[in-house]
This record gives C-alpha cells, sequence and structure tokens, in this order.
C-alpha cells in the first residue's frame, strides 16, 4: 500500500502528517511513501530532504489523493479534500467526532476507513500512539513562552541596583500532559507556580516539579475518569473550585488553563468577573481554546485585551513549533501504521478486537462506529487465599519458640554466673551497658520505617564517631590486645562514617536542583 502525505489547508498550519526521520520506517513495514511538493516546507522540511528518506515527491494534491491507499493528516480535511476521497481509503489525522457529527456521517457515506489520533484511548500500550499527549506536551511549553512574551515582565525574582523584582505567580488548571509542561517550563524560568487538578493522584506529579497544589475542601470526590481523562465533578465541587480560582485571580499574574472533558465542549471555569478582578498587564493563556475555551472571554485562535488583560486563545501552538511537533507525531503514526501492519507487509489489518484500533476507528465500510464501547481493564488476577496451611505452619512455629527461648535464656544465665565469679566487679558493669546499647542499636537499626533511613544514616555517623572517640582513647592502653582492638575499632567505624556521608551527600544531591 502506498502512504500519501499531503500539504495541510487549513488556514496557518504549518505542521506535516510526516517527517524525512520517520519515513524510512514506514518503508520498512512495508508501505511506499509519497509526499505532496512543499507539504514540509513550513515545517523546515524540504521535498530533496524527504526524495534522500526514499519518499515519491508529487506535483498536485490530486495526483497524491488519487495514487494513495493511506492518507495521513493532521487536521480534517477541508471541503475539496473531502471530494478527492474514493471509497476504501483509510484516513488518519485529527478528526474530533464529538463536535464534528456532520463531517462524521461525510465521511462514513463516502466509504472511507477514518481513525482518530484524538480517540487512541488511554491504554500503556497505546501510550506510543497518543498524539494527544505529543502535541499537548509541546502546547504547554509553548503557552508559557507566550504568556511571557505578553506579560512584559520577569518571571524569575530579582534584586537589582534600582530595588527588589518580586518573581511572577503563575496558575495552570488542569495537570495533565499540558499542565505539567506548563508547570515545568514556568517554574524552570523562576515563577511561583500554583497547579489545580480535579484528580486527586497529581498532587504528587505538581508537587515534583517544585509547584503548590492547590486542593479543595470537599468532600471525597475523585475527577479521574475510566477512560484515563477527567471527569464532570458535581456541583457542590464546581462552585467550591470557581470561588478558588476567583480568589486566586486576584492574586496571580498568569492564568493558564487547559481543563478538557473527554468527546464535550471545554468547561467554562474563568468567568469575566474574574478576569476584571486580574491586575492589569496579567495574562490568561487557553489551551482549551479550539475546544470552546476555559475562559468566557476566549475568541478561539486570536487574543483579545479586556480590561488591560491579555487573553490568548491560539488554537495552533504546537504548529508555532511545527518542526519538534511534526517530528513526534509522525512518530506516533508510525507506531499506529506498526499495530495495524502485523506482518510488516505493508498491508493493513483492521482487526477490530484490538482495543486500541477499535478505539481509534471512527468510521468503516460506510458505517459510523463511534463512540466506541469502553475498553477492556486488565483487571488483576484474585489472590488465592488459604486459611489451612498458613494456620499449620503458624502452630509448628509455637511449638519450637516455647523450647528455644528458654533455652537461650538458661545459657547466657549460666555464662553470666561463671563469668561473675572470676570476672572484676568493673567487668559487669561495664558488660551491662555493652547488653544495653546492643539492644538500643537492635531496635533503633530495624525498627526504623524506610522513609526515615536518611534519619537513621545521620544517627548511625554519631554514634559511630562516639566509638571512634572511645577507641582514640583506648589506642594508647598498655595492653596489646586492647590496643589492636581500639585500633580495628577506628578503622571499621571511619569506613562506616564515610560510607554514611557519602551514601546521604547523594541521596541530598538528588533533590538538588541542577544549575546547568
Amino acid at each position: 500500500m502506498k502512504v500519501g502525505i499531503p500539504k495541510e489547508k487549513y488556514p496557518d498550519e504549518q505542521r506535516v502528517a510526516m517527517t524525512p526521520d520517520v519515513a524510512p520506517k514506514l518503508l520498512a513495514l512495508g508501505f511506499s511513501v509519497a509526499v505532496e511538493t512543499g507539504a514540509g516546507t513550513a515545517a523546515s522540511y524540504s521535498d530533496n530532504a524527504y526524495r534522500e528518506a526514499g519518499a515519491d515527491i508529487m506535483p498536485s494534491a490530486k495526483e497524491l489523493w488519487a495514487q494513495c491507499d493511506i492518507m495521513l493528516k493532521v487536521r480534517a480535511p477541508e471541503r475539496d479534500e473531502v471530494e478527492l476521497l474514493k471509497s476504501g481509503q483509510t484516513l488518519i489525522g485529527f478528526f474530533w467526532p464529538a463536535q464534528n457529527p456532520k463531517m462524521l456521517k461525510t465521511l462514513a457515506d463516502r466509504g472511507v476507513t477514518v481513525l482518530a489520533m484524538d480517540s487512541i484511548p488511554r491504554l500503556s500500550r497505546a501510550q506510543k500512539m497518543d498524539a494527544l499527549s505529543s502535541m499537548a506536551n509541546v502546547g504547554g511549553y509553548r503557552a508559557v513562552i507566550e504568556a511571557a512574551e505578553h506579560f512584559g515582565r520577569f518571571f524569575t525574582g530579582q534584586v537589582t541596583a534600582a530595588g527588589r523584582v518580586e518573581p511572577a505567580k503563575v496558575l495552570v488548571i488542569g495537570a495533565g500532559v499540558a499542565g505539567l509542561s506548563a508547570i515545568g517550563t514556568a517554574g524552570g524560568m523562576g515563577a511561583i507556580v500554583r497547579g489545580f487538578d480535579t484528580r486527586p493522584e497529581v498532587k504528587e506529579q505538581i508537587e515534583s516539579l517544585n509547584a503548590q497544589f492547590l486542593a479543595l475542601d470537599v468532600a471525597d470526590e475523585d475527577g479521574s475518569g475510566e477512560d484515563g481523562y477527567a471527569k464532570v465533578m458535581s456541583e457542590a465541587y464546581i462552585n467550591a473550585e470557581m470561588a478558588l480560582f476567583a480568589e486566586q485571580a486576584k492574586e496571580v499574574d498568569i492564568i493558564i488553563t487547559t481543563a478538557l472533558v473527554h468527546g464535550k465542549p471545554a468547561p467554562k471555569l474563568i468567568t469575566a468577573d474574574m478576569i476584571g478582578s486580574m491586575k492589569p498587564g496579567s495574562v490568561v493563556v487557553d489551551l482549551a481554546a479550539e475546544q470552546g475555551g476555559n475562559c468566557e472571554l476566549t475568541v478561539p485562535g486570536e487574543l483579545v485585551i479586556h480590561g488591560g488583560v491579555t487573553i490568548i486563545g491560539y488554537t495552533d501552538l504546537p504548529s508555532r513549533m511545527a518542526s519538534q511537533s511534526s517530528q513526534l507525531y509522525a512518530t506516533n503514526l508510525m507506531h499506529l501504521l506498526a499495530e495495524l501492519t502485523p506482518e510488516k507487509d505493508g498491508q493493513i489489518v483492521l482487526n477490530m478486537d484490538d482495543d486500541v484500533i477499535r478505539g481509534a476507528t471512527i468510521c468503516t465500510g460506510g458505517k459510523i462506529t463511534w463512540p466506541p464501547p469502553a475498553p477492556k481493564l486488565t483487571q488483576a488476577p484474585k489472590k488465592k487465599i488459604s486459611v489451612s496451611a498458613p494456620a499449620v505452619k503458624i502452630e509448628k512455629k509455637k511449638k519450637i519458640s516455647l523450647f528455644g527461648p528458654v533455652i537461650a535464656v538458661m545459657a547466657a544465665t549460666l555464662i553470666l554466673l561463671g563469668l561473675g565469679t572470676v570476672a572484676p566487679p568493673n567487668f559487669m558493669a561495664h558488660l551491662k551497658i555493652f547488653v544495653l546499647a546492643s539492644f538500643v542499636a537492635y531496635m533503633v537499626v530495624w525498627n526504623v520505617s524506610p522513609t526515615l533511613h536518611t534519619s537513621l544514616m545521620s544517627m548511625n555517623n554519631a554514634i559511630s564517631s562516639v566509638i571512634v572517640v572511645g577507641a582514640l582513647l583506648q589506642v594508647s592502653a598498655a595492653s596489646e590486645v586492647v590496643k589492636w582492638v581500639a585500633v580495628i575499632a577506628i578503622f571499621f567505624t571511619s569506613i562506616n562514617i564515610l560510607g554514611g556521608f557519602a551514601v546521604t551527600h547523594r541521596m541530598l544531591k538528588m533533590f538538588r536542583k541542577s544549575s546547568t
């Protein structure tokens, strides 16, 4: 089969669905590759680069669509491209079927098989095909860059001869891939970053990026949906989060919104009143603009200024980094085609029993197959609980333990009685201190939680230091035995101390921010 890559016709779209670096991997799957002339120019990929990668260059879109069996696109086809589609052809790209039912029906009526990259299910094995995450990663990074351009002040705090400059305060709503990318980028630029998400499990991810997680004091309610996306929350929860956003809008300088509910318009989280309460010069970047926007005043695809607040509703943020975005998207497409070509012979097999392929397929054979059924989640095998076997083992251990301690106590008593009859009085006093110290050391080492190992290491170093001091006092003793025991003690405890400091240093280094 021949794979075609047309030039995107959507206004200002600079991405391309295949790059010269990824094209050879399609050839290795048994496909032939054809590219419309100039398709990659906006993303800095020349026709010569595609030729060198083994692709054919087609002089016109009409010829390309006529000769290719599989068409790879970024955006959904424009009207004139739909007219070029033929029955039995496979089309892969972003389609957003929930928001474009008319287009979906048109494609189904033409007998085209359509796989939507935005409908790839959130499964572990489908991560390599998750183009939404790839583009969201780029979009989150670019959102901070756009905000910095229009903010007009430093992100990081500075102390200058002219006075102190306070760091910018950034609020990121939604901690998915785009949100985490924005949090990491803003934090790297020196801003004070706060993050919010309805899913409590992302708290650690936000805090791992040195950002503050904003939590709501609401009864237990989890925003994690069964499909891996956030779900619609209750009215009480929504009222609480809106009150939180209203409070934060008065404090922060930049708000970046990324909140989306899969298959539905973007929820409105930032009202006109909140915009009115923000400081002049503040910036709002709405990453959900293409799906209607999280801000009431967002105009999709445009930048507007309301009361001194800049509201950025660009829908082409990944396209503004076309070269990087195209490379990531082309890799996602390659992995999907590899999944569709199990024999690596250039012939795709639409296995509708495969959760990934079924989820991505929105129409085939003249029928609409969207929405797909919920993916089958792999369930952990049930643990087999045996009651009788452990009971028998426990009984045996109890019978044995009746004699062991008794024998040990009797033996220790006899040894101590024997030593007491021949040893000097100060020996028994030292022995008592030694036994108590050994007991305390045993309890300290074995009963400390793993989360406190760093504290244990510090205490271990302190104890070792005491031992070294004691050994140093005895190293000049008259007895040769005592002298050499002291030397050996100094040697081994010195190793223990140095090793403890080395391990502690390595552990602390993991939490230090690199200066490079």
